[in-house]
């Protein structure tokens, strides 16, 4: 997974690995392949959800 994946595609990342689950579309190799990178993508999206949440807050701040 590339350092540059945007929040964007992350979700939509993770939404295509649930309707998989949720499908029954993987067996038991593919499935712990794929919820290693849903780890990571969930990893991703908190970070960057974490960042604008203290980047707005110090925009708030200096108002």
């Amino acid at each position: 997974m590339a350092t540059e994946t945007k929040y964007e595609t992350a979700i939509r990342q993770l939404e295509d690995i649930v309707e998989k689950l949720e499908n029954n579309e993987l067996d038991i190799d593919e499935m712990s392949k794929h919820l290693k990178k849903a780890q990571q993508l969930i990893k991703l999206c908190k970070d960057r959800l974490t960042k604008t949440d203290e980047e707005i807050q110090k925009l708030l701040e200096n108002e």
